[in-house]
């Protein structure tokens, strides 16, 4: 472990007491403070007390270099009341996006960072883009043979409209930054500015690299807020999808046929009726119209006993005797919608009876049975979690629309990480004991979210460290870590080879593989404020310290 103390202090900004909600913990309170480059090995960045970029740039663990300046905010932070923490992005190998917590945007190209002969700091656009945000991602690519910046921004709002909840939504705005050449002067001006609005704050966020999307993990739902004309338009079609048709046709069953009822307008007659039946499929039409009813049957009918009839009230009632008495069919029509099953009272009270075992008025009504009945009781405090469960939605940048949603039910969300900066960042998932970690893939939409790694046993694991304030894995998967609030790191090392051989005592079985927890204690008395994971080392910064603490020896 090596420490590095440094006099002016990162610059923390400490909540308000008019950011109370948890929102605004997670949003800003729970703040990573420590900025990892990714696109150069062991580069990380912060912000102190007066509005300095510091970089700290590793290359031998026997030559440590103090942190130096590589930017300066040209605002004076202190002058602001109501600011934020500052955020730093790194959208490509030589651009970056920074704010000051004020409300600015300012995108800078950087030069090749990590060396202090190629870098060089240079704003290119910086505009006051309304109240304070936090940068939450950004990508740099290039469309139609011009250079864009996409950035997502994170803001914490009032909202005068919620009087039952918190008080506060949560925005994203997504604003692309565009690079317009005339007459050889090269500026970068906004392009487009998008909001969605949610109720809680995004566990993950990010711009697809194409800059074609966005993908969002959140408990309750984000949508894009629209133009008036939009929303008019939205309303029309909501009123037309609400207006609920009277179903085409109404359907009985018993265990050995099937009666089906069908209204029929006046002047139609029997002549005017066609029905024809097949072992698997029904076809009824009406004069020289299409098909009133046509397609495949839930299952096999005895086709030469199946009759029709004209009731007296004007509808037709087709009988289907089933070729497999017994099992109910729980359609007519395969993927036919339009009808309406009516069940009788006596089916109603029978199905009633069959499920009456899987219910009780206690909890464990006969606790001397084998196999009892789930017992929630039974679930450690430390598996429950406050959400019940998050989802995972695809924007389509273009029409504005959710073109995925994936309800990832008990699959908690614990971290993120970048694995490869060209693609999106991973994130990590529970899947029962275990931490999953999955790569997006916007280009391919056939596997979208691909499972690159796994962590044994993580998920249980970091379900007790009740003070834990920030995950992380190493890019190459060797580990993953944790930091608390205060002074304890835990790393989790992957399964390795033995060199010994060792013996379950219990089953009698020789162990293969091993996998090491390490814990290790900063000599700290301050909050941890950042935590950063590359596959060698993790870097933790407090106030005035900055720890790094060498995992794997380099190859």
């Amino acid at each position: 472990c090596f420490v590095f103390l440094f006099p002016p202090a990162v610059a923390e900004v400490k909540l308000r007491d008019d950011q109370y909600t948890l929102d605004h913990m997670r949003a800003f309170g729970m703040y990573n403070y420590l900025h990892l480059d990714s696109w150069y090995q062991d580069n990380v960045y912060y912000v102190d007390q007066f509005g300095r970029v510091m970089n700290l740039s590793v290359t031998l663990d026997t030559a440590l270099q103090k942190p130096r300046e590589v930017f300066r905010l040209p605002t004076d932070l202190t002058a602001y009341d109501n600011r934020l923490c500052a955020s730093i992005h790194f959208s490509s190998s030589t651009w970056v996006t920074l704010s000051d917590g004020t409300g600015r945007l300012y995108l800078i190209k950087s030069g090749k960072r990590g060396n202090s002969a190629s870098e060089k700091w240079e704003i290119v656009f910086n505009e006051e883009l309304g109240s304070p945000f936090i940068i939450a991602h950004s990508v740099s690519f290039v469309k139609s043979d011009m250079h864009s910046v996409a950035v997502l921004l994170l803001r914490v709002e009032r909202d005068e409209l919620d009087t039952k909840g918190s008080g506060f939504h949560i925005t994203l705005e997504w604003v692309t930054v565009v690079e317009i050449s005339k007459e050889g002067d090269h500026r970068y001006e906004i392009f487009k500015r998008r909001v969605l609005q949610g109720k809680s704050v995004p566990h993950y966020a990010a711009i697809e690299p194409s800059g074609d999307g966005l993908m969002i993990v959140s408990y309750k739902p984000f949508k894009f807020m629209q133009d008036q004309d939009d929303k008019l338009e939205e309303n029309d079609s909501a009123k037309a999808t609400n207006e609920k048709k009277d179903p085409l046709y109404y359907w009985q069953q018993t265990e050995d046929d099937v009666t089906i009822t069908v209204h029929i307008p006046q002047g139609i007659t029997k002549d005017d009726i066609k029905v024809l039946f097949s072992p698997d499929n029904i076809c009824v039409t009406l004069k020289d119209q299409p098909p009133l009813m046509e397609g495949k049957l839930y299952s096999s009918v005895d086709h030469e006993s199946c009759t029709w009839i004209i009731r007296e009230n004007k509808s037709l009632e087709v009988s289907l005797i089933k070729k497999n008495e017994g099992p109910r069919w729980p359609e007519l029509i395969v993927g036919d919608a339009r009808g309406e099953f009516i069940m009788d009272s006596s089916q109603c009270s029978e199905i009633t009876e069959s499920l009456m075992h899987l219910t009780s008025e206690v909890m464990n009504p006969n606790p001397e049975k084998e196999n009892p009945p789930c017992n929630a009781q039974e679930l450690e405090e430390c598996d429950a979690f406050l959400e019940d469960s998050a989802s995972l939605c695809r924007f389509d940048g273009d029409t504005l629309k959710v073109t995925h949603v994936i309800n990832l039910g008990s699959n908690q969300y614990l971290f993120s990480v970048v694995v490869d900066p060209r693609e999106m960042p991973c994130f990590c998932l529970r899947h029962d004991v275990d931490a999953l970690l999955w790569q997006p893939h916007s280009d391919q939409p056939e596997n979208m979210w691909e499972h690159i790694a796994t962590f044994n046993a993580l998920g249980y694991v970091q379900a007790s460290k009740q003070d834990k304030k920030f995950m992380a894995c190493a890019p190459d998967y060797s580990y993953a870590a944790l930091c608390e609030c205060l002074r304890r790191v835990f790393i989790y090392r992957q399964p390795t080879p033995l060199s010994t051989v060792l013996y379950n005592r219990k089953e009698g079985r020789q162990v293969g593989q091993v996998a090491k927890q390490l814990v290790a204690t900063l000599e700290a008395n301050d909050p941890i404020l950042g935590f950063q994971a590359t596959s060698e080392r993790l870097f933790v910064l407090t106030t005035k310290t900055l720890f790094l603490i060498k995992v794997n020896s380099g190859n």
